[in-house]
């Protein structure tokens, strides 16, 4: 199989530290988004959609969407399960991967694609070309507000989101958080439960 990624994109990220939590290695190769080689011929005769990550199989299947991507490493590669120890966990951890995907994620980029020249005509992922709109920018930091206060309501007093091991939820959450910096929003004061975790999971990856 082969990964096509750009490390510091968040979504890339979800994958990358899968893997390193894992430490599983597989074929990867980057493609530039700030280049925009992901509109390339090349690129989009694998991935349509022009979107990162993207997964090839060695049969010439591709995976275009971070949460499955995720699924499919980790059942190739099944020791530390990142998807939960039985059925109620696993439907607890997608639960939580698609909540923090669209109440904290979504959130960031409403705010990063609706405003400024680097977003310019792209403010979702993908080739079709629209306006921004700014008045998205407002209502996009109300929700990161948001969500942070539901975050830490969860966290408070655990460890993990999902039973006492680290899960696919976690790394979501974590890299998420690290998201909302690129839009100049930090784990406020009043969310200290979050904050210790967040500290936690950083060490445990060595960031």
């Amino acid at each position: 199989m082969k990964l096509y990624t750009f490390d510091a994109a968040p979504n890339p990220r979800r994958v990358g530290l899968l893997l390193k939590y894992k430490g599983v290695k597989i074929d990867t190769q980057a493609i530039d988004l700030m280049g925009k080689e992901q509109f390339a011929d090349s690129f989009r005769a694998i991935n349509p959609r022009s979107t990162l990550p993207t997964l090839q199989l060695d049969d010439g299947t591709v995976l275009t969407d971070t949460i499955a991507i995720c699924m499919y490493i980790d059942s190739v590669y099944p020791d530390k399960p990142l998807f939960g120890r039985d059925g109620l966990q696993r439907a607890q951890v997608i639960g939580y991967c698609h909540q923090i995907f669209f109440e904290g994620a979504m959130a960031v980029a409403e705010v990063l694609r609706n405003k400024g020249e680097a977003f310019k005509d792209r403010p979702l992922p993908g080739p079709l070309k629209m306006p921004q709109l700014p008045e998205l920018v407002e209502r996009g930091n109300l929700r990161i507000g948001a969500f942070f206060e539901s975050m830490n309501a969860d966290i408070g007093g655990r460890d993990f989101l999902v039973g006492d091991e680290l899960s696919q939820a976690d790394i979501d959450l974590y890299v998420v958080l690290g998201f909302c910096g690129w839009v100049k929003r930090q784990i406020p004061d009043n969310c200290p439960a979050l904050q210790t975790w967040f500290a936690s999971m950083k060490s445990r990856f060595g960031e």
